[in-house]
């Protein structure tokens, strides 16, 4: 995990930070006997001070590209750190039974507070090593067919399903197509959308299309504040707008997207932003965790009340109901204006 990396716009906050640090090793370095350092002590706390400031400011109207980056920080939490920080007792699950395991999409049985649940969701990786073994959380089929087997076993026990959703997009290479990448996502849509169990998902970093949603067909859908799900990731969709992805076109792209989470919760594409902390995730990963485990307990309770048999009804009209809207009428036009 590099702790070099940091985002253009926090290079004010950054150099606070250093300031802080400096500072608090100075004061951590002071004898019981020595003289006590009042002013290093106030201009410490002036700092703290600022850097909140300053990260609510930032933070609090990010543009979309920015957005965007926050959403793919290195030190943002993934699935597995919030496994650690949420669930207990959990038991990883292997293999599609078909072809292998794709470490890219974790599945496990875990305990979520007293409830017993199914959890699924795509790593990442924090190394180099593990980036690749992970295909920078880029699913291959097998991933996506492990998932529903694990699913249908979870319908069959009467488990709800946790989704946690974190990836560029599916992967695209020759032998994810070969194996079937389109149709095992496809598949998944399909049999997720008639599932008798309750199903939530959360959108934890990057929502890439077809990749994302291929497990994220759920009773209740949300985003962190600072991630991002659309069609296509700004790069994406920059090359094949403007045939070329530069930072103005990844800009333009990530405005025209309307890829952020408020932008999701006003088109009702998800059904909630859970808050994160002043100045992201990746700056307090615990409390990040706290807020997802109080939403996800709040729907699983929400949803054990209705029956089974009624979710996958329900389920289907939340996704028909995607991308309608009405159109107004064309205004008449006036006498006056004809005769001009």
């Amino acid at each position: 995990m590099s702790t070099l990396y940091q985002l253009d716009f926090e290079k004010p906050v950054v150099e606070l930070e250093s300031r802080i640090s400096e500072l608090e090793t100075q004061l951590g370095d002071v004898d019981d006997d020595a003289e006590p350092t009042d002013a290093a002590s106030i201009e410490l706390d002036d700092l703290r001070t600022r850097r909140a400031e300053l990260l609510e400011d930032l933070y609090t109207e990010l543009s979309p590209v920015n957005t965007v980056r926050v959403a793919r920080h290195p030190r943002r939490p993934q699935t597995r750190d919030y496994i650690d920080l949420i669930f207990k007792d959990f038991c990883e699950l292997h293999g599609d039974r078909r072809f292998g395991d794709d470490p890219a999409l974790v599945t496990g049985l875990a305990r979520l507070g007293s409830v017993k649940c199914l959890v699924i969701g795509h790593q990442k990786g924090r190394d180099t090593q593990e980036r690749l073994a992970c295909h920078f959380g880029c699913a291959h089929p097998e991933g996506y067919r492990k998932a529903l087997a694990k699913m249908k076993l979870a319908e069959k026990f009467n488990l709800p399903i946790v989704t946690l959703v974190d990836t560029p997009g599916a992967y695209p290479g020759v032998g994810a197509e070969q194996r079937g990448q389109a149709e095992a996502i496809a598949v998944n849509l399909l049999e997720m959308s008639r599932l008798e169990t309750p199903i939530i998902s959360v959108v934890i970093g990057e929502g890439g299309s077809g990749g994302a949603l291929g497990i994220a067909v759920a009773d209740k859908v949300a985003m962190l504040q600072h991630s991002w799900y659309s069609v296509i990731s700004p790069e994406g969709c920059a090359a094949i707008l403007w045939k070329e992805a530069n930072e103005k076109n990844n800009s333009a792209a990530a405005e025209a997207l309307r890829l952020t989470a408020r932008d999701n919760l006003r088109l009702r594409i998800v059904d909630a932003i859970i808050q994160e902390p002043s100045g992201g995730a990746h700056r307090e990963p615990e409390a990040t965790a706290e807020a997802l485990r109080k939403w996800l307990l709040d729907q699983l309770r929400s949803l054990k009340r209705i029956k089974p048999a009624n979710l996958p009804p329900k389920r289907y009209k939340r996704f028909r109901k995607l991308g309608v809207f009405t159109e107004a009428p064309p205004e008449p036009v006036s006498d006056e204006t004809e005769d001009s």
